[in-house]
């Protein structure tokens, strides 16, 4: 036993020393990759979104505040980059670009001829925090969303993930974090925090969801938060609440949030999420919202975070009707155990599988079509996890996976 202890040091260990090493190389990239192309930040206005879930929405949402202000405004987010309103792809499963392409991108920004101030929206994951993939740039807000269960076979404890998210609001000129989430009461004992700002529905947060008045145009009563992040921050930033209220009522969730894709006898919708939280809050109020049966699809990523798979199972088991678990980015680790992994927050799962509620298809494309096959008038199908993504990872590598075009297929079979 006691050996066993002593390999499991050892492993953890080895891992920690990879990984400092990893950190000190990107570093050092990220030193050149600034010298290289001038410290381009020193030009632009940046602002960081950081959080377990919401980030992308949130920084959808504070680019098109800013634009719909008239200003010079480019994001970068998991769903690509935007400059001068066109899009370009940033990789296959990126968030945070490399800090050579970050650097890249912001001294093309730099250099666009508009003599206006130069707003940069940057979506900011804790890896790249902790690797130094974001070093020298010039952040002039920095927004937390929350923090929530995720990552933690990477930061071990949700301390440690908390106090890598902390990172960007120390960098920040203006931070603003999420006074109501969990993560607030670490941050809170942090010596910088007397100077962050805060939103939230709390009646000590200093932007609350009272101080401002729209018809929200979303999905969801979760996106509150994320529409009281932009705001807040779009307010220290000088946009007029005028402004802010009109660009929330004409704004359009990204490619893969809450969004419908079939509307006929059932509704298919796809969503990007993949935590315990995020399918709390989305099952949640489509429960609230649906007549029928919720059928739900989804897996969880191999040989990453395995402490949320069982939190992931007992939320979509609270709120779903029919669950059918399958693939999601399985990177070689059987699909079936991360199945089994999953079934372990789902109470009755015998009687689930008994009377045909809990459904394990590995195969993506065939459980979408059983999904589909089954649903009924007045079901929605709610597909999680892959969304926007162009590729999946089954274990040798990334081969393309379109999940709109995966809907479309099982339609055409009906």
């Amino acid at each position: 036993m006691q050996a066993w202890a002593i390999l499991g040091q050892k492993k953890r260990g080895n891992f920690i020393m990879l990984q400092e090493i990893k950190n000190i190389y990107h570093l050092l990239s990220a030193i050149v990759a600034n010298i290289w192309y001038g410290f381009p930040s020193k030009d632009l206005i940046v602002v960081g979104v950081t959080g377990t879930d919401g980030k992308t929405t949130t920084v959808n949402l504070i680019h098109h505040i800013l634009t719909k202000a008239g200003l010079n405004s480019s994001m970068i987010s998991t769903v690509g980059a935007s400059v001068e309103g066109l899009y370009e792809d940033i990789g296959l499963h990126v968030t945070t670009p490399s800090e050579w392409t970050i650097q890249k991108l912001f001294k093309r920004i730099s250099n666009l001829k508009e003599k206006r101030k130069k707003y940069v929206v940057l979506e900011v994951t804790s890896h790249a925090l902790d690797q130094h993939r974001v070093w020298g740039i010039n952040f002039e807000g920095a927004v937390l969303t929350n923090v929530t269960n995720e990552h933690l076979d990477y930061h071990k404890t949700y301390e440690n993930y908390v106090s890598t998210k902390l990172k960007l609001l120390k960098k920040a000129k203006i931070s603003i974090t999420n006074i109501d989430d969990d993560s607030f009461k670490i941050i809170s004992k942090d010596k910088a925090s007397s100077r962050f700002l805060t939103y939230g529905i709390s009646k000590d947060a200093d932007f609350s969801i009272k101080d401002f008045s729209f018809e929200k145009n979303v999905f969801g009563q979760f996106n509150n938060y994320n529409i009281l992040a932009a705001a807040s921050v779009c307010t220290v930033l000088g946009i007029s609440k005028e402004n802010i209220e009109e660009a929330v009522e004409s704004f359009k969730l990204p490619k893969g949030r809450q969004e419908i894709v079939f509307e006929g006898p059932f509704r298919v919708m796809i969503d990007f999420a993949h935590t315990p939280n995020s399918f709390e809050k989305l099952l949640k109020l489509a429960r609230k919202e649906t007549n029928g049966r919720i059928i739900h699809v989804f897996g969880s990523a191999g040989k990453r975070d395995s402490t949320k798979r069982p939190l992931m199972g007992d939320a979509s088991d609270r709120f779903s009707d029919v669950i059918i678990l399958t693939s999601e980015d399985p990177r070689g680790e059987s699909v079936d155990k991360i199945a089994d992994d999953i079934e372990k927050g789902i109470r009755n799962k015998d009687k689930r599988i008994k009377n045909k509620t809990l459904i394990k298809i590995s195969d993506r494309q065939k459980a979408i079509d059983e999904a589909i096959r089954i649903a009924r008038k007045g079901d929605l199908v709610i597909l999680t996890g892959k969304s926007h993504e162009k590729s999946m990872n089954l274990g040798n590598g990334e081969e393309p996976w379109d999940e709109y075009e995966a809907v479309a297929k099982a339609l055409k079979k009906l």
